[in-house]
């Protein structure tokens, strides 16, 4: 699955993450992505889309 959003883009955020004895580790985010039915173009089609992009209404799901 795709790990980025068809919308605003919003794709994995890399870092590092610290132990308590402050050793450090790389690490990952992934973004909260949805496989939803929209209207794109006037037609249904499967997108994927991250979870904040549904909340704010960019996209008018297919029923």
């Amino acid at each position: 699955m795709s790990r980025k959003c068809d919308i605003c883009g919003k794709g994995v955020a890399f870092g590092v993450q610290y132990s308590h004895s402050h050793r450090q580790s790389k690490r990952t985010w992934s973004p909260n992505i949805r496989k939803i039915k929209a209207i794109v173009n006037g037609t249904p089609k499967t997108i994927h889309v991250c979870s904040r992009c549904l909340r704010s209404g960019k996209v008018k799901r297919a029923i």
